[in-house]
């Protein structure tokens, strides 16, 4: 049997496995992407795949602590219609 890959939402703090789970990463440049590979390189947070988990992250400012950056509120919307699309 294979082990599924668990990691902990960083809004809900609910333990998920990484395919339910949408990855942020902060490059080795400083800019901040919606790692949808799950491989990029970088300091990555794990999100879960809905509205409330990124609008409690946001309130909280949990993804801004998890990669040690401010964020631009254009990824801000960016994620967000992210989330409407999928």
């Amino acid at each position: 049997m294979k082990k599924i890959p668990l990691r902990k939402c960083i809004a809900t703090q609910e333990q998920l496995p990484k395919k339910e789970l949408l990855r942020i990463v902060r490059t080795p440049e400083g800019t901040v992407v919606i790692d949808t590979s799950g491989r990029m390189n970088g300091r990555g947070a794990y999100l879960k795949k809905s509205q409330e988990a990124i609008e409690i992250a946001i309130k909280r400012k949990a993804l801004e602590r998890a990669l040690e950056v401010t964020l631009d509120p254009s990824f801000i919307e960016q994620l967000r219609s992210f989330m409407n699309e999928s």
